[in-house]
C-alpha cells in the first residue's frame, strides 16, 4: 500500500516536473503574442472615462476567459483526433500574425500626424458630448477588443499546443490550461496596471506640502505622466515586431527545409572569426523576422488587390 502511494506521488511529481518545464517554453514562444496583446488591448480600452476604465478592462478580461474556455478544450480536441492539422493551423495563424504586423505598418506610414490627432480630437469631443451614448460605446470597444482578444488567444494555444503536441494527453491540458489562466491574468493586470498609470501619477502630482517627501512625490508624478505616453508607443512598437518574429518563425519551422537552412548558415555564421558568436545568435531572428515581412507584405497586398476587384465588381 505504502509503496503504491510512493509510485503514485512520484508519477505526479513527474507530470507536474513535466508542466513545469513545458509551461516554461511555451511561455518563452508565446511571450511575441503576448507583447502585442497587451499593446493592443491597452490600447482598445483607453478613451473611455477614468472611472469607467477599470471595469472595461474586467469586461473584456472575462471575455477572454469565455475565449480560453471554447479555444482549450478545441486544440485538445484537434490534438487528439486530427494531430496533422496542428502545424498548418500554425501556418495560418504565423501568416495572419504577419498580415497583422504589416498591416499595422502600412496604417502608420499612410495616415499623417494630423489624421491622428484629428481622431484623437474627435473621441475627446464624444466623451464630453452629453448626447453620446457612452454606455453603447463602451459596448462597442468590450467587444472590439474581445473579438481581437479571441484571435491573439488562438495564436496563444496553436503556440502552445505545438509546443506540448508530443506529450502525454494530460500533461498536454494541463500546460494548455496553465498558459491560458497565467495569460489571461498577466495580461490584463498589467492593461488595468497601464490604462491607471497616468491616474496614479496625477494623483501624485497634487500631493500638498514642502516637505522632501511631497515634493518628490510630485516629482515622481510628472515622471509619471511624462513616461506613460512613452510606453504605450514602446508597446506599440515591440508588439509590432513580434508580430514579424513570431509569425516568421512560425512560418520558417513549419518548412522543414528552410528551418533546416537557417540552422545551417547560423552554424556556419558563428565559425566566422570575431563576430561569428553575435552573427551566429542573431542570424536566425534576423532571417525570421524577414521572412515575416515579406510574407506580411505579400498576404496585404493580395488582400488589398482582392477588396479592389471585389469593389470594381460592384
Amino acid at each position: 500500500m505504502a509503496s503504491s502511494l510512493l509510485a503514485l506521488l512520484d508519477d505526479i511529481a513527474t507530470v507536474l516536473d513535466d508542466v513545469s518545464v513545458m509551461t516554461k517554453v511555451a511561455a518563452k514562444k508565446t511571450a511575441g503574442v503576448l507583447g502585442d496583446d497587451l499593446a493592443l488591448n491597452a490600447q482598445q480600452v483607453t478613451g473611455v472615462k477614468a472611472d469607467r476604465e477599470l471595469p472595461v478592462v474586467w469586461a473584456v478580461a472575462k471575455g477572454s476567459f469565455r475565449n480560453k474556455v471554447i479555444l482549450v478544450p478545441l486544440a485538445l480536441a484537434i490534438s487528439a483526433w486530427i494531430p496533422w492539422a496542428v502545424t498548418p493551423l500554425l501556418m495560418i495563424g504565423g501568416l495572419f500574425l504577419c498580415y497583422e504586423g504589416a498591416e499595422k505598418l502600412l496604417h502608420r506610414f499612410l495616415h499623417r500626424d494630423e489624421d491622428k490627432a484629428a481622431q484623437h480630437a474627435r473621441r475627446v469631443e464624444a466623451l464630453a458630448d452629453p448626447s453620446v451614448d457612452l454606455v453603447a460605446m463602451e459596448r462597442d470597444k468590450i467587444k472590439g477588443a474581445v473579438r481581437t482578444d479571441l484571435i491573439l488567444s488562438a495564436e496563444i494555444i496553436a503556440i502552445t499546443l505545438g509546443t506540448v503536441a508530443d506529450a502525454e494527453p494530460t500533461t498536454r491540458a494541463l500546460v494548455l490550461s496553465v498558459v491560458a489562466i497565467a495569460m489571461t491574468v498577466g495580461v490584463y493586470g498589467l492593461v488595468a496596471g497601464i490604462v491607471k498609470l497616468d491616474d496614479a501619477g496625477l494623483h501624485l502630482t497634487e500631493r500638498n506640502g514642502d516637505s522632501a517627501g511631497a515634493r518628490a512625490a510630485r516629482a515622481f508624478g510628472r515622471g509619471i505622466l511624462a513616461f506613460a505616453p512613452w510606453l504605450m508607443k514602446f508597446l506599440s512598437v515591440a508588439g509590432t515586431a513580434a508580430m514579424f518574429l513570431v509569425g516568421g518563425g512560425i512560418l520558417t519551422h513549419g518548412v522543414h527545409a528552410v528551418h533546416e537552412w537557417i540552422n545551417e548558415t547560423a552554424i556556419d555564421a558563428a565559425a566566422l572569426p570575431t563576430v561569428g558568436s553575435v552573427l551566429g545568435a542573431l542570424l536566425p531572428t534576423l532571417i525570421n523576422a524577414g521572412v515575416g515581412v515579406l510574407a506580411g507584405a505579400v498576404v496585404v497586398a493580395a488582400v488589398m488587390a482582392f477588396k479592389k476587384l471585389r469593389g470594381g465588381g460592384h
